[in-house]
């Protein structure tokens, strides 16, 4: 199926739902009008409609092969990688001293997003690197940023994250992997390491692993985990490469989706002699890697949205092709297109809507993000951090779970020809259905939003967003327009409902029921997506509504779809607000046995 990067629902999403003004508005770029940002769209548009996105189904079908402890891909990925690295796609976010552009997050997000969409087999590889060098911007040493960034930010080398082990896959504070001082500066590293993406493969001539460990004195549990700079190949001082580092991949595992990218199981030490560097402070590595890891909740959230796009645009052009029954009372006649038919095109518009609404927070996610880090005002850059804490697990648990539902409406729209593997329907939901669980299970973004993000402040960071939510809905009801009024209304109620809710989680919280909390975690982080979806839906409601100029057809689409994201899936907060506040009885232990039957 083609595929065609939706530049102009990007630009709409970015400028007039996300906000992206706000950015320009800091002072620390030059020129970031619309004109440039249509520009970077279109060009990485064509890599992805024209490079990636014909790749996608071979990403699929062929996959990466491991043939004693080396992995490769076909190399049509290589090359498209080499089109990636020359186009520098990699570089764009990062500082010009080391062969970045020095341009916003933000944009970049809008680049990953066409990738993503294109063949997330291949692109999602491209984000554990920029993730890599965002951690070494951060934390890395002067000689590891000299030795390291450059190649890293071009795109020669590439950069992983390793976390997970056999025993510990979520749970960290029971990793076993070992950090020696060598006695030279550097550390011998030992253990094994599981789930790692893109672990090892032949894209690029070396692979920075950034590695959890443990030093022999350090404390029990995630107070006692520091993050090492582990290369596949030695550095010299020249920055050439040296020996073979004692790293090897033993295994790559055979999966639902995304069969293009290794996952890999990474053996570190096996002869003793593997050697890393300390990124940070001792002791503190898992807060050095949260740097690593909130940047790579925001991808996967983007990874969904984009394969959800994909999906949605095959299933809109079979809708449109595909003859099959006659209008509801006509008997005979000619077939028509099953877009005529009101249930398919409900389940058209529930995947354009939910699509949208979800890329509309992530890249509300990453503008908040750019704000913090370059606004000179202090209180803006405050908020604005406040904003990206809050947004960061709603961005990566909505937009995966969301994201299912949309592939597989995509496969209910092909009907039987979406459950045979020749039309590529049945790849995106097998292909996104990974993006609920890596990079930290919903479960646990849901416990982060209740837990750490409620907690900060007493639900000010919710409290503070709700607000606005409200301040829009009274805009829309305010406008005059019937279908603007009846989205502010919806989004009203629930805005008010969603309010009550976050009430009741603070002071669950507060009382020391954290157990009722917790239970309703999951519905309640549902409950807020949907509530931000159709705030940033109505958003650009209003603002299609008032457009003089332009596309007046593709503004009026705008509107209908907030309309149709407010009547039929913002009710579904209201659903999620009584889930939410069951408490722990409507989980309460029953006993196995009792289960099985």
């Amino acid at each position: 199926m083609t595929y065609k990067t939706p530049v102009r629902d990007m630009q709409f999403i970015l400028d007039h739902m996300a906000g992206f003004d706000a950015v320009r508005q800091t002072g620390a770029w030059d020129d970031l009008g619309p004109e440039l940002v249509t520009a970077v769209l279109e060009e990485v548009g064509k890599l992805a409609d024209n490079v990636l996105a014909p790749l996608n189904q071979a990403a699929d079908e062929k996959g990466a092969s491991l043939k004693d402890g080396v992995v490769t891909l076909p190399p049509e990925f290589r090359e498209a990688y080499s089109q990636y690295t020359e186009g520098g796609w990699g570089s764009l976010a990062f500082p010009e001293e080391y062969g970045g552009q020095d341009l916003p997050q933000t944009l970049a997000l809008c680049v990953s997003d066409a990738l993503f969409g294109a063949c997330i087999g291949l692109s999602m590889g491209f984000c554990l690197t920029t993730g890599a060098v965002k951690a070494l911007l951060a934390h890395g040493t002067e000689e590891q940023k000299k030795l390291y960034l450059e190649k890293m930010v071009s795109g020669e080398w590439a950069g992983t994250m390793n976390l997970s082990e056999p025993q510990a896959g979520s749970d960290l504070s029971v990793i076993r992997t070992k950090a020696e001082p060598a006695g030279d500066g550097r550390y011998r590293i030992k253990g094994n390491k599981v789930w790692i993406s893109y672990g090892e493969h032949d894209l690029t001539e070396n692979i920075c692993h950034l590695v959890l460990a443990r030093l022999p004195d350090a404390p029990e549990g995630t107070r006692g985990i520091s993050m090492f700079l582990v290369p596949k190949y030695h550095v010299n001082e020249d920055g050439s490469l040296g020996e073979r580092n004692d790293v090897r991949c033993t295994g790559i595992e055979h999966k639902l989706g995304q069969h293009l990218s290794p996952t890999c199981q990474l053996a570190f030490g096996d002869n003793e002699e593997c050697y890393g560097t300390l990124v940070g402070k001792e002791n503190e590595g898992l807060k050095n890697m949260f740097v690593m890891m909130n940047a790579a909740r925001i991808d996967v959230g983007m990874q969904a949205v984009s394969v959800a796009e994909h999906a949605f645009q095959s299933a809109l052009a079979y809708a449109q092709d595909r003859t099959q029954g006659r209008a509801f009372g006509v008997k005979s006649g000619p077939q028509v297109a099953i877009i005529q038919h009101p249930d398919v095109r409900r389940q058209l518009y529930t995947m354009k809507a939910l699509t949208d609404a979800s890329r509309a927070i992530c890249y509300a996610n990453m503008v908040a993000h750019d704000v913090a880090h370059h606004s000179p005002d202090l209180e803006t850059a405050r908020l604005a951090k406040e904003r990206e804490e809050l947004l960061t697990p709603v961005s990566k648990g909505f937009s995966s779970e969301r994201a299912i539902e949309s592939t597989s409406l995509g496969i209910q729209v092909f009907g039987g020809m979406g459950y045979v593997e020749e039309t590529g329907a049945a790849q995106h939901l097998r292909d996104v259905r990974i993006c609920a669980i890596y990079e930290g299970t919903n479960g646990i973004q849901a416990i982060d939003l209740i837990g750490r993000k409620l907690g900060m402040g007493g639900g000010k960071l919710a409290y503070d967003f709700i607000a606005e939510v409200k301040d829009n809905a009274d805009a829309l009801m305010a406008s005059g327009t019937g279908d603007l009024e009846a989205i502010g209304q919806q989004l009203k109620a629930e805005a008010e409902r969603l309010e009550a809710v976050t009430r009741w989680m603070v002071e669950a919280g507060g009382r020391g029921k954290a157990e009722d909390a917790l239970a309703g975690a999951s519905a309640y982080l549902d409950q807020f997506g949907y509530v931000a979806g159709g705030h940033y839906l109505g958003k650009g409601a209003l603002v299609a509504a008032g457009l003089e100029e332009g596309d007046r057809a593709y503004h009026a689409a705008r509107i209908a779809i907030a309309r149709f994201y407010a009547d039929n899936l913002l009710p579904r907060a209201g659903a999620c607000a009584t889930a939410a506040m069951a408490g722990e009885q409507t989980v309460r232990e029953i006993d196995p046995a009792l289960l099985a039957g």
